[in-house]
């Protein structure tokens, strides 16, 4: 899966998007303000999404004539500045001195054909077991153009978009997902579940067939041409560039809504209008971005959808994961069964395990708790970052831990997981003092000593940042 779940120090699902929680530079003199940008704006959105309402199998066009100054002025603001920079070393800041300049170039050379996609810089960041991670870098005024993109498609499409898909829309997290697995299986009183995974999905999109479902939404030849000159911009590693013939562009903004629109076509709108209807009982589909669960109240049911997944994806040139895409039962254990025998079957989900527990009340309920393996890897990340920064001054390291820690916190932090974040705490707890001690001359730190030490540069404690579940498993649960 390209796009990860958070561990310490990570970006995780749900996690602001690029001009969202980040530190956006003033407007130069000059420039509109940034309200009433926004508010030109809106209207236009909204005159979007209103036409592809009214018109729901069509190809919209003319979309890109939306596409002026303030369009992309506004694209410019919801872009993050202080990202590294991509092949021509172009930081935002630069960007930024002579902005309006700028915006005037990229709009003229981005409606006329002459704007060039860049290739993608293709670097590595370490893992905490040791490896490496590839990351791609676009240049920032790419990533502009095609936020200014984004823009358009979002209003043409999230009207068509089922409530099953949550990954990468506006107002929509990891965490309503994985409320929504919860709440379904619920409702269900349990029953089969079918876990999705699609084979290296974000690297393996054909273009040809990518054009073809866009082409049922997007007449517009301005936009389809600038998505076209995207797939093929390929990406630059060690000063050579290498062309990709498919998959999605890396790191670009444009790459988790152009995957969403083709698993909308090869997955949910399939599920909702043609596998549904022909089911025996009730059944629904979660998906973000790439990772989707099937509810099934029966066995049988989910045992035929199953058998023609492989066959649906095929036809779209998709490959599921033979091993990993399975079929769990997961029924709720008898109410007057303490430990039922034998154990039922947990899957996980979006760095997530998902199993029946007892609540408050003593009443089975779907809880959720940090994933073993993503809990060890955090606990690496977090040690392969202090090894790396052991030499720096105690205090920025601990200012970078509790940045970590809170991050963590923040997408783990679920009703029913403070289990889980104490272990995560005490990890690294564990971690910071060992590698403090290899600073001494004998390579020890006491206790002792250490607890003196926390008590000046206290770590942050475990917290529940999202209760939102209680209440609702508790109702759910009578």
């Amino acid at each position: 899966m390209a796009h990860s779940t958070a561990e310490a120090g990570e970006a995780a699902p749900g996690d602001p998007v690029e001009g969202r929680g980040h530190r956006v530079m003033e407007p130069l003199e000059g420039t509109m303000p940034e309200a009433s940008d926004s508010d030109h704006i809106s209207p236009r959105l909204q005159r979007i999404a209103e036409l592809a309402e009214q018109m729901p199998d069509k190809a919209l066009n003319p979309l890109a004539h939306n596409m002026d100054e303030a369009w992309l002025f506004e694209a410019y603001r919801r872009t993050r500045k202080d990202g590294a920079p991509g092949v021509d070393e172009r930081t935002g800041a630069d960007y930024h001195r002579d902005l309006w300049a700028n915006l005037s170039s990229l709009l003229d050379r981005a409606k006329s054909g002459r704007y060039r996609a860049p290739p993608v810089r293709r670097t590595y960041i370490p893992k905490g077991d040791g490896g490496q991670r590839p990351l791609g870098i676009p240049t920032f005024e790419d990533k502009l153009l095609q936020r200014a993109v984004v823009m358009i498609l979002e209003a043409v499409y999230e009207r068509d978009f089922h409530e099953g898909s949550h990954g990468f829309r506006p107002g929509r997290s990891a965490h309503q997902a994985l409320e929504a697995v919860q709440t379904g299986l619920m409702r269900m009183g349990g029953g089969w579940v079918v876990k999705v995974d699609i084979r290296r999905f974000f690297d393996t999109v054909p273009h040809d067939q990518l054009r073809t479902v866009l082409r049922r939404r997007v007449g517009d030849g301005v936009l389809m041409r600038l998505i076209g000159k995207w797939l093929k911009a390929g990406v630059m590693e060690a000063g050579q560039w290498q062309r990709l013939g498919e998959g999605t562009p890396q790191g670009g903004v444009i790459s988790p809504l152009l995957a969403n629109v083709f698993l909308h076509e090869v997955l949910d709108e399939w599920f909702e209008t043609q596998a549904k209807p022909r089911l025996r009982g009730p059944a629904q589909l979660v998906r973000y971005a790439d990772d989707a669960v099937l509810l099934f109240k029966h066995r049988d049911d989910a045992e035929r959808v199953l058998k023609v997944l492989p066959k649906r994806f095929e036809k779209y040139g998709l490959e599921l994961h033979p091993e990993k895409t399975r079929l769990i039962g997961f029924q709720r254990p008898p109410r007057n069964v303490k430990r039922p025998r034998p154990k039922p079957e947990t899957f996980d989900l979006l760095g997530f395990t998902l199993y029946w527990g007892r609540s408050r009340r003593g009443n089975w309920v779907v809880k959720a708790k940090t994933a073993k393996d993503r809990l060890s890897r955090s606990l690496r990340n977090v040690h392969y970052w202090c090894r790396q920064n052991r030499h720096r001054p105690v205090e920025e390291q601990w200012e970078v831990l509790c940045r970590k820690m809170k991050g963590h916190y923040a997408y783990y932090g679920v009703t029913g997981n403070y289990d889980a974040l104490e272990a995560f705490f005490r990890g690294v707890r564990r971690r910071w003092r060992s590698w403090l001690a290899r600073r001494s001359q004998n390579g020890q730190m006491p206790w002792w000593r250490y607890a003196l030490l926390l008590q000046r540069l206290p770590l942050p404690r475990p917290r529940i940042m999202k209760p939102y579940m209680r209440d609702r498993l508790a109702r759910l649960s009578t």
